[in-house]
């Protein structure tokens, strides 16, 4: 096999989306748990500039994305605000530039999950409702992997210290409307790309988890 023909644009994104997670979770484990931390709002934006770089970009899926974002943005600032969406709950420091109290990697991250899980859900039935729900409760149970350790990142952090049902209820109440829209929208993205980035957040979380529940970072 040529070499060159493993050097595609879905390749070279997985390959980097790979490298820095694992570079985070060995960073925040075995150096200086800081400044990699800090590092999360970069590779949140990497992750989704490759996502970019393997969809296929018309007019439908870049509304899409703004939608997304715009969409997230609102949500968590009126849960910031006045904590009747997900709780009461703040963010930290460490995912960057704020706009009324949320981080705008925070609306990044909406979109990103929009997209990489209603792609998964395409996989599992030809319904739509059923792609709908099931990218819901991707998203969900991804969620769950990361509340225990948002805290301890810096990410955000709940009155009481873990998020209730309220939150993950919310979560639905917004995401639902913008799998829809997804699955309606015929988005194309090319490759694995999706699966992987799903993968390496979910082991992102999962491991740091069980590493903080075992020594002190």
């Amino acid at each position: 096999m040529n070499r060159f023909s493993l050097l595609t644009k879905q390749n070279i994104a997985i390959g980097l989306i790979w490298l820095f997670h694992v570079s985070g979770i060995v960073g925040i484990i075995y150096s200086d748990p800081t400044w990699f931390i800090q590092a999360t709002p970069l590779n949140l934006l990497i992750s989704f500039v490759l996502l970019l770089i393997n969809t296929h970009l018309k007019k439908k899926t870049v509304f899409l994305l703004l939608l997304c974002f715009v969409t997230g943005m609102v949500a968590e600032i009126i849960g910031v605000k006045f904590g009747f969406l997900f709780g009461n709950y703040t963010y930290g420091e460490a995912l960057g530039y704020k706009v009324m109290e949320v981080p705008l990697m925070i609306g990044v991250n909406w979109s990103i999950l929009i997209f990489i899980t209603g792609f998964i859900a395409q996989f599992f039935s030809n319904s739509l409702w059923k792609r709908v729900l099931i990218g819901v409760c991707l998203m969900l149970f991804l969620d769950l992997v990361m509340e225990p350790i948002a805290p301890k990142l810096d990410f955000w952090t709940f009155e009481g210290g873990l998020a209730s049902f309220h939150n993950y209820f919310g979560w639905a109440i917004v995401a639902l409307p913008l799998q829809w829209a997804f699955h309606k929208s015929s988005v194309k993205i090319e490759g694995p790309y999706p699966f992987h980035l799903y993968l390496l957040q979910f082991l992102f979380f999962t491991i740091l988890l069980l590493k903080f529940n075992t020594t002190r970072l």
